[in-house]
């Protein structure tokens, strides 16, 4: 039954007919999408299963520590999937994201044999990968009777693959040839512009190519949007996390740096140059005048909850965060849009620090084969293309799901400019932090010192000033600089 249907998927998975080829055959057919959805799973899981011995460890079961996200929503979706194919069972516990990296270090520092992996970010791999919380995942990538040889790990997107690797040394590259698989990225946000077009469209401004049009375009909107609105939303809390997303990937773009790294592999502040004060001279500017009012208290949370509700005209910040303001309930719904964006007018192309949501094996694990198995199927391409087309998994980490027509055509059909946004700015996606282990003690001053800066409690030069000393005093403390 349903040979010449089979036949057709079997031909797609071997590559030999595009998805658009195979859905338009499976519906001349005459296949409902609930049948034709029922066959391609089943082939999917042959074909996955045809090279390598998905069912080793059949009967055990793996226990997960996720964070409440839609990723994690689509992995759920998904796991029976996992479940026949390897015959293994598997457990999880989610906990929203304010208390959940809080559970995640109780359980790594007290090593806490409960959980087998969990989800994490790459920065906070570079306190639990020296400390012995986590495995290096070479061990396993590389050996090559227990990873599918259909996993493609050559697949992953360059910038977000190096981003999760490290060697462990204070200011070691990341991806370095000597550097540990901390982490298998999941999925990653880059950091451009959402925007409202509605309201573009209505004050007649066109979309900012660079800081200085960022500064004026924002401050327009914030005069003549009215009811309130306001031109730019950026994150302010005093946090690392303020740093992270647009201002940093706007820093960078202007070839500025956290820290120096001297040929000794000693550590010292760079955000001081004559440069850097420039830069954070117009963004203390655009806060303060086409900012929100309670700018320092505004998290990630705020940022994309005032975008959704037509509380602010553009964000600078994860494009996730814009992809998921512009459906649900959201009050501007299908009225956002999104851009590329380089800060730098002599900049090619933008540099958008990267946020990437990774899965890591503890080392406490039971059984680390077994886990392993769970997480090259979760990372897989099958999985990857399941959640990008059935789900809300943005943005996927495999450039075979960003070639995917299907996926493509989704995201622009309901996303203007969202593809084109990411395909402009993936070539120079990356952590472009330094990889130390005081990262978040740093990040978190150099959060609050913009924050007096916006407060106009200090001058930037100074403020900048103080800030490096500081920072060097740290590091000299710490013995890294």
């Amino acid at each position: 039954m349903y040979e010449k249907e089979k036949d057709l998927i079997s031909a797609f998975l071997r590559g030999e007919v595009d998805r658009r080829g195979m859905l338009k055959g499976l519906g001349a057919a005459g296949l409902t999408a609930g049948t034709a959805g029922t066959l391609f799973n089943m082939m999917s899981t042959r074909a996955l299963a045809a090279d390598f011995d998905w069912k080793a460890h059949s009967g055990k079961s793996v226990k997960l520590l996720l964070n409440k996200h839609p990723y994690a929503d689509a992995m759920i979706a998904n796991l029976q999937t996992f479940k026949d194919l390897t015959g293994m069972e598997v457990t999880y516990d989610v906990f929203p994201e304010d208390v959940y990296f809080d559970k995640v270090t109780a359980a790594l520092s007290s090593s806490s044999s409960e959980y087998d992996a969990f989800m994490t970010g790459a920065y906070m791999t570079w306190t639990y990968g020296p400390a012995g919380w986590i495995t290096d995942l070479n061990e396993w990538i590389k050996d090559t009777t227990k990873t599918n040889p259909q996993y493609g790990w050559d697949d992953f997107l360059p910038g977000v693959k190096a981003s999760c690797a490290w060697n462990g040394q204070p200011g070691g590259a990341l991806g370095s040839e000597d550097a540990k698989q901390w982490c298998i990225p999941w999925g990653y946000e880059q950091n451009n512009l959402s925007y409202n077009k509605e309201m573009f469209d209505k004050v007649g401004v066109g979309v900012p190519k660079n800081l200085d049009e960022l500064l004026t375009t924002a401050a327009k909107l914030t005069k003549d949007v009215g009811g309130g609105v306001y031109g730019i939303g950026v994150r302010g809390s005093r946090s690392w996390a303020t740093i992270h997303p647009g201002f940093l990937s706007g820093y960078a773009n202007f070839g500025q740096k956290d820290l120096n790294v001297s040929a000794d592999g000693k550590l010292s502040a760079a955000m001081n140059t004559p440069e850097s004060k420039a830069f954070h001279a117009k963004w203390v500017q655009m806060i303060q005048e086409s900012g929100p009012k309670d700018w320092s208290t505004y998290t990630w949370y705020q940022v994309g909850t005032d975008l959704g509700a037509g509380a602010s005209a553009m964000i600078y910040d994860a494009d996730i965060l814009g992809y998921f303001m512009n459906g649900g309930d959201n009050k501007m719904a299908g009225k956002l849009a999104y851009a590329p964006f380089a800060a730098n007018p002599a900049a090619s192309a933008p540099t958008p620090n990267i946020w990437i949501w990774s899965l890591s094996m503890s080392n406490f694990s039971k059984d680390k084969d077994a886990t392993w198995y769970f997480l090259q199927w979760a990372t897989g391409l099958e999985h990857a293309i399941f959640g990008a087309t059935k789900m809300d998994f943005v943005n996927p980490v495999r450039a075979t799901v960003w070639k995917d027509e299907i996926f493509r055509e989704r995201l622009k059909k309901s996303y203007p400019g969202y593809v084109e946004m990411h395909d402009i700015s993936a070539p120079g996606a990356k952590i472009h932090f330094t990889a130390q282990p005081l990262f978040f003690d740093l990040t978190t001053e150099w959060a609050a010192t913009l924050q007096k800066m916006v407060a106009k409690e200090v001058p930037v030069d100074e403020g900048l000033d103080k800030l490096a000393e500081s920072i060097n005093r740290q590091l000299a403390e710490a013995g890294l600089g």
